[in-house]
């Protein structure tokens, strides 16, 4: 750990922060600001919510004398992205009584409410907690929602998937008692103690995710932790460890940037939950605690080496990590429609655009016209009337998708009426290239943002619908992910083609990233706005079209045509930018 007077100014907020508490109690009582104290705005994050204000009106605000609209962005902690029908209608409801009236997606496979104002913060939370849901460690400096392969084949495999990611989010959640006591108001019960984070957490945030190959729906080497399960006749032999993955990187500065994940060996079951632990706490001892950009494991390994992680692990754990076994991924994507398992159950995955839960009106919006969807569509009442009639789970997925999991064979039709009812299903309203598209919120609410992306990301993808129309590539996915800020929230760093928010109206255009999750993209073209991105894109997908070879993705393409360099290393990121000459 760094020496005291090289800590960040966020260390020292949680070394005095009493175990996380600071002055939140204080700040939730007073009636005569929707804010709460900017030192407490780092702790709040470790109990799931960001306080935000709408941008949208801060200029009005400003000329009215009014302090900003502060509103908070609060995320729920769901390992793997399970919930019932009963929990979905409670977390629903607690959209329409203490946030906006909509629900969003994210892209780790858990519910995010906004607008939800400062009185309101503690209900909500006590809400969820009666549905055994909580927010604890949802974001700051500790390990995030768990996740793990959404998508249903081996339906033994996927149950014990499933309980590996309550048993890592468990085993990892922060255990100070100042979630229970300044929210759900409950009693102290003794001296605090983090057996695994101690009294600074980590240095900053941790992020592990579990898939079955030949599945990659969870982008698992986006992760500071990937565990790729290994099935041999039929059973879960153990895991892959992949480490370092992260998307964040910082405009300008070449000394960010996004990693993939590197696979270092593999753990059976019994080893895996100690590897697991010793990893954190490597990163907990030896991570940047003065630079907050570079503070990510993936820098940590970078620094140091993977010999020295190895040494480490084996130092502190007694034994090392087996030769890593085969393994492959072939699509990062969620298969849409109707599926069987091998149990016979069956499951029905729907795409919502962007992860936004909302009933559109005539024009297409939702909240005052915040959010863009399909006119007149009532896709959060027609999730409500079927959570209420489902027996089985309702899963996300890590693509802002859902998936109404477990359905009886006798149960289906009932399901089918329903999803027909309010056209949830509709295939010929939606593109293959609209499916594959994914957004980060960005405005009008979060404060990282530089462009738009939720917001916008619909009309520009219905543009390019008619570039790959015109190709004869309707049928042919393109992954398509889009940040209003390079924070890398979408993973647009994974997208064959990517684009990140770098001023209103200006993205900056990255292509090449592989369609199983397993190479990065790299930036084509800097600061261009939507005319110039058609006119950039469209020669390309015409080429694309006349050029590729069978089964080819574009991702692949781009890099065999000369178009963009291959991106394995996060640390070649920044090398060879823009040149067609690359490859």
């Amino acid at each position: 750990m760094s020496d005291d007077k090289e800590l960040s100014p966020v260390e020292h907020i949680k070394i005095a922060s009493n175990y996380l508490r600071g002055t939140i109690a204080d700040g939730l009582a007073d009636e005569l600001t929707g804010s709460i104290a900017e030192d407490d705005t780092q702790l709040t994050k470790f109990y799931g919510f960001y306080q935000q204000d709408n941008r949208d009106l801060r200029t009005e605000r400003k000329h009215s004398k009014l302090e900003p609209h502060y509103q908070f962005m609060l995320r729920l902690r769901l390992p793997a992205g399970v919930v019932t029908g009963e929990q979905y209608l409670a977390i629903d409801d607690l959209a329409h009584k203490y946030a906006n009236g909509t629900l969003r997606l994210t892209t780790r496979q858990t519910f995010q409410y906004h607008g939800v104002l400062k009185k309101h913060l503690r209900p909500l939370l006590q809400d969820a907690y009666k549905v055994a849901v909580d927010a604890r460690g949802a974001c700051g400096d500790v390990n995030r929602n768990v996740m793990a392969t959404a998508n249903p084949h081996l339906s033994a495999l996927h149950t014990e998937v499933h309980d590996w990611s309550v048993k890592i989010s468990e085993h990892l959640a922060w255990k100070s008692r100042a979630y229970e006591e300044i929210f759900l108001e409950q009693p102290p019960r003794g001296e605090d103690h983090e057996p695994i984070y101690g009294k600074t957490y980590l240095p900053r945030k941790f992020k592990i995710a579990i898939a079955i190959p030949p599945e990659n729906d969870v982008d698992l080497f986006a992760n500071d932790i990937g565990l790729i399960a290994i099935v041999e006749d039929g059973q879960l032999a153990g895991f892959n460890i992949a480490i370092g993955g992260g998307m964040g990187t910082t405009h300008g500065d070449e000394a960010t940037y996004p990693r993939l994940g590197s696979v270092i060996g593999f753990a059976t079951p019994e080893q895996t939950l100690e590897a697991v632990e010793t990893l954190v706490k490597i990163q907990r001892d030896h991570g940047d605690r003065s630079d907050r950009k570079h503070a990510r494991f993936k820098y940590t390994i970078d620094d140091h080496g993977i010999d020295w992680i190895h040494a480490q692990l084996a130092e502190r754990m007694g034994w090392s990590l087996a030769e890593a076994r085969d393994y492959k991924f072939e699509r990062n994507g969620d298969p849409l429609g109707w599926a069987r398992d091998d149990s016979g159950s069956w499951h029905l995955s729907l795409f919502i655009e962007n992860g936004r839960i909302a009933d559109f009106d005539a024009k297409g919006t939702a909240f005052h016209g915040q959010y863009l969807g399909r006119s007149g569509y009532k896709l959060m009442t027609g999730l409500r009337e079927l959570a209420k009639i489902h027996k089985g789970t309702i899963r996300l997925t890590g693509n802002q998708n859902l998936i109404i999991a477990n359905v009886a064979p006798e149960d289906k039709a009932a399901i089918e009426e329903l999803v027909a009812h309010y056209e949830l299903d509709d295939g010929s309203r939606n593109s293959t290239l609209r499916y594959s598209a994914m957004a980060c919120v960005a405005f009008p609410t979060c404060g990282l943002a530089m462009a738009e992306s939720e917001r916008y990301l619909p009309e520009l993808v219905g543009k390019l619908e008619a570039v790959v129309d015109d190709a004869g590539l309707s049928d042919q996915p393109i992954v398509i992910r889009m940040t209003g800020c390079p924070n890398g929230c979408a993973r647009p760093f994974l997208g064959e083609i990517g684009f990140v928010g770098k001023a209103p109206g200006k993205y900056n255009l990255y292509l090449g990233a592989g369609f199983d999750g397993a190479r990065l993209n790299k930036l084509y073209r800097e600061n261009i706005g939507e005319e110039e991105i058609l006119s950039e894109l469209t020669p390309m997908i015409q080429r694309y079209a006349a050029e590729r070879e069978e089964g080819e993705p574009f991702g692949d393409f781009v890099i065999r045509a000369g178009i963009i360099a291959e991106t394995i290393e996060g640390r070649d990121f920044h090398e060879n930018v823009g040149s067609p000459q690359a490859a």
